[in-house]
């Protein structure tokens, strides 16, 4: 497989994009990286580096889209930008897949407009991987949608339960939707609404998910709008950042605290490990005619690695068609707007 990666994309862009690059090919025998972006920034950090030229090469794009810039603006103006190219390459099948740390609204829009929808998908969604007590959950939609429609959720119950028993193996997820309250009769509309289509869907629903229970291994798949989606990524990330501050401004108090934090630093390690952004890498675009993988501004070149990874793994399983496959079996075609409006 060959992964397009927007070396420009990012906000320590390109080092962590080329060290990440480098990494993933020396770690994953069966991968081959793109970088796009500026020839000569990238031929600049690839010099006295040691790689397989047969494995890595450069393309060049002339144009970098910034974090701060308008979508409608880059979109119009920026035509060779690094993650444009890099998209194109997946279109023209020069890749197998695309991995951006850039500006994730644009990436999106780059992705949907070039690659197009996978048949059957009304709204492609972004899926989060997210760890429990156990194990992990994946979070659909992270934040590609933030106003939805009951059938589109449903959709995305698909979209997650196809990705999850195919990646893991799990032949029947259980799914839950995020409500503030269990019973069928909490929530909005919206929720509301949602719960009865999965109720009737095939799916292993196994109903509403509180927030306090998100990280409980209640659920395999978890199913909410973008708006919803990303406060909760958002949250969570802040909330682990700030539990490791609080953490080492206690340890740092007392003298016996630096003892204990000595004999349990394998346990703080481990607990970093499973909460650690850099360990998922990003976050797949699901619902797109191919593979594409978003990964935080803020990615080091570990995460970078591992949405390398990701992406040459979805690649592998040709995820847009399962999902499409998914989709067709649940006799859940694409709906148009005037259909919404009717349920």
């Amino acid at each position: 497989m060959r992964i397009a990666l927007d070396a420009m994309g990012g906000d320590n862009a390109p080092k962590v994009n080329v060290d990440g690059a480098l990494e993933s090919i020396e770690e994953f025998g069966d991968v081959k990286i793109t970088l796009v972006g500026d020839e000569a920034v990238l031929n600049k950090q690839l010099q006295r580096k040691s790689y397989d030229a047969q494995r890595l090469d450069v393309v060049h794009a002339s144009q970098v889209v910034e974090m701060g810039e308008a979508m409608a603006m880059a979109l119009r103006k920026k035509k060779d930008s690094s993650i444009r190219v890099a998209v194109g390459l997946v279109k023209s099948g020069k890749a197998d897949a695309v991995v951006s740390a850039g500006h994730s609204g644009i990436a999106m829009a780059t992705a949907l407009t070039m690659l197009r929808k996978a048949p059957g998908v009304d709204r492609p969604a972004f899926a989060t991987l997210m760890p429990t007590l156990t194990g992990r959950f994946l979070l659909i939609d992270a934040g590609a949608n933030v106003d939805c429609k009951p059938l589109n959720l449903l959709q995305f119950a698909f979209m997650g339960n196809a990705y999850y028993k195919t990646v893991f193996g799990i032949p029947y997820p259980r799914v839950g939707l995020i409500s503030n309250g269990e019973e069928d009769c909490k929530g909005n509309e919206l929720t509301k609404e949602t719960f009865k289509l999965l109720k009737t869907s095939g799916l292993n629903f196994i109903g509403n998910i509180e927030g306090k229970d998100l990280f409980s291994d209640h659920a395999d798949v978890v199913v909410c709008d973008g708006f919803i989606g990303n406060t909760v990524l958002k949250t969570s990330e802040g909330l682990a950042e700030t539990i490791f501050k609080m953490l080492k401004a206690e340890i740092t108090k007392s003298f016996f605290a630096k003892i204990g934090y000595l004999l349990m630093k394998p346990a703080f390690r481990n607990f970093k490990k499973n909460t650690d952004y850099d360990e998922y890498g990003g976050a797949p675009l699901l619902g797109i005619n191919g593979t594409c993988i978003i990964s935080h501004g803020r990615s080091s070149p570990k995460a970078i690695k591992n949405a390398i990874k990701v992406a040459n793994q979805l690649a592998g399983i040709d995820i847009s068609k399962l999902i499409s496959d998914n989709i067709a079996q649940s006799g859940m075609g694409i709906i148009k707007e005037n259909e919404f409006a009717e349920n």
